[in-house]
C-alpha cells in the first residue's frame, strides 16, 4: 500500500474532510447540537422574576440606610427613598449608643449572649444528635425520626405560652435562662444534621477508624467533625438568625428592660411616642435597626461559601 492510497475497501476520496489540506474544518450537525446544548438557556420570565425579588429585597435595605442619615424632623419632611439636606448619620449613631445611659449597648450584649449560648448550644446539640442518629442503630430509631419530623412542623410560637407557664413554676422567668434554654432546641437543625451526616460520612471510614483502635469520641472529633463542617455552618446560620430575630419568646418571658434583646428594645423605643409624656425617637429606632442587621450581613458574607456547599450537599448523586 502506498502513502497516497487509502486502506483496502475504502476509496481514497472518502478520507475525512479535516485530513485534507486546504479545506476548512466543518463541524458536523451532531457536534453543533452538542456545542449549542452546553450554552445556558435564557428565560425572560425567570430573569424578570429574579429582578422583582432582588428589588423587593433591596428596597427596604435602601430605605433603612437612607433614613438612618436623617434627623427626626427630616424623616417626615422628605421623600423616604432619597436623602435630605442634613446628613445626620454619625450624630444618630452617637445618640443611639448613648441614649438612656447606653441601654442599646446593653441590649446588644444581651443579644450576643442569647446567640452565643442559645444558637451555639443548639448547633452543638444538633451536630451530636444528628451524627448519632445517622451513624448508630438502636431500638426506636423510627419513632425518634417521626418525633423529629413532627417537631419541625410545630411553630415555635405555639410552644411559647406552655413554656412560659412551665418556666414560671420553676422561677426562671425574667432571667436570661428563659430565653437561652428554649433556644437550645432546634428540630430543624437536628433533622438537617441527621440527613447531612448520613450522606457526608462514609460508614466504611468509621469502621476503618474503629479497627485501628480509635475511640468513638476521637473518631467523631478527628474524622467526622471536619466532614460535617458545611452542615455545621448551615445549621449555625439558621439558628443564629432565628435567635437574633427572636421577638415573641423574650416578649412573654422578660419584664426587665435590662435583659431585653435588640428586637424587644427597639420595639420599646418605637412605642415611646404613643405613651403619655414619651419622647419620639424614630430616628434612633431606624439607626438602631440598621446596626442590628449589620452583624447578620457580616456573618452571611463571611460564611457564604460554607453555607452554599452545605445546602448543596447530597443534591448530586454520583
Amino acid at each position: 500500500m502506498t502513502a497516497s492510497t487509502a486502506p483496502t475497501g475504502v476509496p481514497a476520496d472518502a478520507a475525512p474532510v479535516a485530513a485534507r489540506p486546504g479545506r476548512p474544518h466543518r463541524a458536523t450537525p451532531v457536534r453543533r447540537a452538542a456545542r449549542g446544548s452546553s450554552r445556558p438557556r435564557r428565560s425572560v420570565l425567570l430573569t424578570l422574576t429574579t429582578g422583582i425579588v432582588l428589588v423587593y429585597s433591596l428596597v427596604p435595605l435602601a430605605w433603612l440606610l437612607i433614613n438612618a442619615t436623617k434627623t427626626q424632623s427630616s424623616l417626615f419632611g422628605s421623600f423616604g427613598l432619597w436623602f435630605s439636606g442634613d446628613f445626620a448619620l454619625f450624630s444618630n449613631l452617637a445618640q443611639t449608643l448613648t441614649y438612656d445611659d447606653g441601654i442599646f449597648v446593653r441590649w446588644l450584649g444581651n443579644t450576643l449572649l442569647y446567640v452565643v449560648a442559645g444558637a451555639g448550644g443548639a448547633t452543638a446539640l444538633a451536630v451530636i444528635g444528628g451524627y448519632g442518629l445517622a451513624k448508630f442503630s438502636f431500638p426506636g430509631k423510627r419513632g425518634v425520626f417521626a418525633v423529629v419530623i413532627g417537631a419541625v412542623a410545630v411553630p415555635g410560637t405555639a410552644l411559647a405560652v406552655p413554656t412560659f407557664l412551665m418556666f414560671s413554676r420553676m422561677g426562671l422567668t425574667n432571667t436570661p435562662w428563659s430565653v437561652i434554654i428554649p433556644s437550645l432546641i432546634s428540630p430543624f437543625g437536628l433533622y438537617l444534621m441527621w440527613t447531612f451526616a448520613a450522606e457526608a460520612i462514609p460508614t466504611e471510614l468509621l469502621e476503618a477508624a474503629r479497627m485501628d483502635g480509635a475511640s468513638e469520641w476521637r473518631t467523631f472529633f478527628r474524622i467526622s467533625l471536619p466532614l460535617l463542617a458545611p452542615g455545621i455552618v448551615t445549621v449555625l446560620l439558621f439558628t443564629m438568625v432565628a435567635t437574633w430575630n427572636n421577638y415573641f419568646l423574650p416578649l412573654i418571658m422578660l419584664r426587665d428592660p435590662d435583659w431585653y434583646p435588640l428586637t424587644l428594645g427597639l420595639n420599646a423605643w418605637n412605642a415611646q411616642a404613643t405613651t403619655a409624656g414619651g419622647e419620639a425617637i424614630f430616628n434612633l429606632v431606624i439607626t438602631g435597626a440598621l446596626l442590628t442587621i449589620l452583624p447578620l450581613i457580616a456573618a452571611f458574607l463571611l460564611l457564604q461559601r460554607y453555607w452554599q456547599s452545605g445546602l448543596a450537599a447530597g443534591s448530586v448523586k454520583e
